[in-house]
């Protein structure tokens, strides 16, 4: 098996975003592993930069939902938010913020393939930054310059037309996946406009525009639906040839896979 052979029989690969985030606190080592047990074919994470120019693993602005601190990431160096616990808020077991060289190592010393989709958050307090730093840790791991998008390990994705951009003039071979709540946000002319490798629309807006896979295959580009997690939405991607759907729930969406026809 190869780097890019991580999908079965044709159909949807599962990401677990966030890791198994309903099962486990979000972003922590413990849902990430879980996920891997679980049969994710790839990993979702979001990345924020630290006042110390580290890459952690994130979704918001600020500490306070997750942890049991407060304050904006990009205020504290990565030793401050070292102090919080980011896991006694979903399961009671403390957990440490995790960084993306952390969720690197794991991914890619993992027993099969995986990929790891990796989110840059817009707008932030060091702007383009985020993606500099990004291609500067996936450079340390080598996986900045695959032989090709199919062979990558790593798929940067993001609602940021800009952050893509960035992307791709700096590592054309990585593949890049725009997302977007609308349809206009993931439309060909959109996804065209910055090179993306393929289209990220919410499993809402698949729901009253189907046509958008079709649309983005004729362009040579992947979808990558999210967040996927109920039965009937895991047949409608399956049906209409989604790539990867990103779910909360990833051993529960790999069972109604095998029931998917």
């Amino acid at each position: 098996m190869t780097a890019g052979e991580v999908s079965r029989s044709g159909k949807p690969a599962v990401v677990a975003h966030r890791g198994a985030s309903v099962d486990h606190p979000e972003h922590t080592l413990a849902a990430y592993e879980a996920a891997l047990r679980e049969g994710a074919d790839g990993l979702e994470c979001d990345i924020r930069l630290t006042a110390d120019h580290q890459l952690v693993c994130v979704h918001d602005r600020t500490i306070d939902r997750t942890s049991d601190g407060e304050g904006a990431v990009s205020e504290m160096t990565l030793a401050q938010l070292r102090q919080y616990d980011f896991g006694s808020w979903h399961s009671g077991t403390p957990a440490a913020v995790l960084t993306l060289p952390e969720l690197l190592e794991l991914t890619l010393d993992w027993r099969r393939p995986v990929r790891l989709f990796i989110e840059t958050k817009h707008p932030v307090r060091y702007g383009s930054l985020v993606e500099q730093r990004l291609l500067e840790t996936l450079r340390e791991f080598r996986v900045g310059s695959p032989p090709s998008a199919d062979h990558s390990r790593a798929v940067v994705i993001s609602f940021s037309a800009a952050g893509i951009w960035r992307i791709r003039r700096s590592a054309p071979m990585l593949p890049t996946i725009l997302l977007g709540e609308t349809v206009r946000g993931v439309s060909a002319g959109a996804a065209t406009a910055v090179g993306a490798t393929g289209i990220g629309p919410s499993v809402q807006a698949l729901r009253t525009h189907p046509d958008l896979v079709d649309k983005a295959a004729a362009g040579g580009r992947v979808t990558y639906a999210w967040t996927v997690d109920q039965r009937e939405d895991v047949q409608l991607c399956a049906d209409l040839g989604v790539r990867w759907i990103a779910t909360n729930r990833p051993a529960q969406v790999r069972d109604w896979l095998v029931t998917v026809e």
